[in-house]
């Protein structure tokens, strides 16, 4: 599996920059409220215009990881007119009130999408991470969980998601690692099997969301990623102490 890079993106200005860097997919974010929610169509089709890379929008429109019914029919809508206006693929994921993996709401809205899509961060949320992870591989199209291993982030997460991917290879293949990532964190994961990467703020200058995304940030992390991946590659390395 090769590497993939995904940048958090706010409009089309950003979206170009990350494609500049070497990014390979763009999560595109309305607003950063809340963890981040939903774009407007039209702006997705604007970032669409503006990048040739993967582009999927956040599906989300309120605090928190549940729905209802009525709001479910506005999702629905918002994933078709993503689709219509461009989108490769989508970004969601909804818990039920025992914090578990809202398997029904998730496989309906995979069904309107008709396409790859992102479990988010509500995963770091779960009551029992082991039976959501026993569950999340199921969901159809389902091809990517962005994951810190916590709701704290990778650097209170790291151990965890070390285990999980190491213990099984194929999760690790579903894994992309995010939330806080920093450069230090990569090489271990790449030991653990992890070829996904996400990032947001270290993308831009001094960590700030009020910056545009820096390609030549973006390019350090690609580098970076590509060079850890070319070493995994060439044989075991120690494991982490």
């Amino acid at each position: 599996m090769p590497a993939l890079l995904e940048v958090i993106c706010l409009h089309d200005a950003d979206a170009r920059r990350a494609e500049d860097g070497g990014a390979d997919r763009i999560e595109l974010l309305g607003t950063l409220d809340d963890g981040g929610m939903s774009p407007e169509p039209a702006m997705v089709e604007k970032v669409r215009a503006a990048t040739g890379v993967e582009l999927r929008p956040m599906v989300r429109l309120r605090p928190g990881f549940g729905t209802d019914g009525g709001e479910f029919v506005r999702l629905q809508g918002l994933v078709n007119a993503y689709r219509d206006a461009g989108a490769d693929g989508v970004v969601f994921g909804f818990l039920n009130g025992y914090d578990e993996v809202d398997t029904e709401v998730c496989v309906a809205l995979a069904e309107t999408a008709d396409c790859p899509w992102t479990f988010h961060r509500a995963v770091d949320q779960v009551l029992d991470a082991d039976k959501a992870w026993r569950v999340l591989p199921r969901l159809p199209r389902l091809d990517q969980v962005l994951t810190a291993g916590s709701a704290r982030g990778v650097e209170h997460g790291l151990d965890e998601l070390l285990a999980r991917c190491t213990a099984d290879p194929s999760l690790a293949s579903l894994v992309m690692a995010g939330g806080g990532l920093q450069p230090e964190h990569v090489p271990w994961l790449a030991r653990a099997g992890v070829r996904s990467f996400h990032i947001g703020k270290a993308a831009r200058p001094l960590g700030q969301y009020k910056a545009y995304v820096d390609a030549p940030l973006v390019r350090t992390w690609r580098e970076l990623i590509d060079d850890e991946l070319a070493k995994d590659s060439a044989g075991p390395r120690s494991p982490r102490p």
